[in-house]
């Protein structure tokens, strides 16, 4: 029976409770964890980021991952999908590719992304290929990148910061915003252990609020 995230979760909390894993102590690496386990490193990935959000594991990137002295709840955030954002506000939503390049390991992607066709967010993105090489190959008119990503991207840690700013030229001509007009712009990086995974620079249009649940 193919083991969900959930499944690892629930096997590594036992472990940790149970001081298999003792406090401070290191734990298997997320390829020895996926052999062990019978699942793939994603699933694996997946889990110990959600112990680590509940304050179980201490993850440091290149120190591997560690079960918490004392551990204490966090706050958390998860890279929400755009589609599901737009149709949570009752509207139907559709994106487009604005253009896309490859140079050398980085895949170059500006899109648009509609609520009932009407401008909502424009993206700008840089993709690791070398951290997920499969990306070059995804249909981005079918899916988009920020939901690809999301389900099939694993990453272990990453920043977040949100701004006022005035719309960019781009931001003007996609959004159909009035020049420097004010905008919200959110620029999120993710890391895998070694490397970048993906940066991206996301405009909305004018009006937009931001919740955050913790």
């Amino acid at each position: 029976m193919k083991r969900g995230w959930q499944d690892i979760q629930t096997e590594a909390l036992r472990r940790i409770q149970s001081r298999e894993w003792p406090p401070g102590g290191l734990i298997p690496n997320e390829a020895e964890l996926a052999r062990e386990l019978g699942c793939a490193r994603a699933t694996v990935n997946r889990a110990l980021r959600a112990l680590a959000e509940d304050g179980w594991l201490e993850r440091r990137r290149r120190a591997g991952t560690r079960v918490a002295l004392s551990p204490q709840r966090r706050a958390q955030m998860s890279v929400p999908i755009l589609r599901q954002e737009v149709e949570g506000l009752g509207k139907a939503y559709s994106h487009r590719v604005i253009s896309r390049k490859i140079e050398g390991d980085l895949l170059h992607l500006e899109g648009l992304h509609f609520a009932d066709k009407a401008p909502f967010a424009a993206e700008q993105r840089q993709v690791n290929l070398s951290e997920v090489p499969q990306m070059a190959d995804v249909d981005l008119d079918q899916i988009s990148a920020n939901e690809w990503l999301v389900q099939n991207a694993p990453f272990d840690r990453g920043t977040l910061e949100y701004a006022a700013e005035p719309a960019s030229g781009f931001d003007t001509k996609h959004l159909e915003c009035a020049p420097a007009a004010p905008l919200m712009v959110l620029r999120r990086e993710t890391f895998s252990e070694t490397a970048m995974v993906t940066a991206v620079r996301m405009s909305y249009a004018p009006g937009h609020a931001v919740r955050l649940v913790i």
